[in-house]
């Protein structure tokens, strides 16, 4: 019970999901009452909170936001997942926008169920954040790393490697929120942005990384180490 309590602890709800998670808390009470109130039967009200009850609770939960902390304070050269979720593309691209070279993607698929906050993959400093409007492919298709709604952020470590970092809208995703600023110092265990519903991460490494992770794997953001930087 007292290891439970302690990983309780540790989990908040984002500041995205405080307006959603009041209003919608406003709203399932008060229609309740009514329910409650007007019929004489307790059907309508029971069958509302069962339905809302369930759909509220998955609201709770894609808004949480655990406290974590890497663990560690060596993470020269270590990409760490910027985000929970499944590893869905680890290949090798042409990425012709920014480095016009030969980069190494690695992509982190995010479901509903995912907590949806991104964190910065490297110490560095930030040295681009750009909006990208798109489209609204599924976020698990090929297309859509390029073609959907997108926000970019060029991080350049204090080795003098630079990785691309980039928030993908989905089919359900209408919202990207990137903290990031250009010309700021970002380092592993803080807040990149957040993604609101399903969607999915990019990162690009440069050729001669070492993956440390397969099409599958899951992730958890700040904790799974997914590369090494050559």
């Amino acid at each position: 019970m007292g290891k439970r309590i302690r990983k309780l602890k540790k989990q908040r709800i984002h500041n995205e999901g405080i307006h959603a998670l009041v209003s919608g808390f406003l709203f399932i009470t008060s229609v309740a009452i009514l329910l409650w109130a007007l019929f004489d039967t307790k059907v309508p009200f029971w069958v509302f909170i069962g339905i809302f009850g369930v759909a509220y609770a998955i609201l709770v939960n894609f808004f949480r936001c655990p406290i974590r902390h890497f663990g560690s304070d060596d993470v020269e050269k270590l990409v760490v997942a910027p985000a929970d979720g499944k590893i869905v593309v680890v290949e090798e691209v042409d990425e012709t926008e920014y480095f016009h070279d030969r980069r190494i993607m690695v992509s982190i698929f995010m479901s509903l169920f995912n907590v949806h906050a991104n964190w910065f993959p490297v110490d560095g400093k930030v040295k681009l954040v750009k909006h990208q409007n798109g489209n609204f492919h599924k976020a698990w298709l090929p297309k859509a790393s390029e073609e959907n709604e997108h926000a970019d952020v060029l991080i350049e470590t204090p080795e003098g490697d630079t990785i691309l970092c980039r928030q993908i809208a989905g089919a359900m995703a209408r919202r990207i929120v990137t903290y990031a600023r250009e010309g700021e110092d970002c380092f592993i265990d803080e807040h990149l942005g957040f993604i609101k519903l399903g969607s999915r991460v990019d990162v690009y490494l440069p050729l001669g990384s070492e993956v440390c992770v397969k099409m599958g794997q899951s992730t958890t953001g700040d904790q799974t180490i997914i590369a090494k930087l050559p």
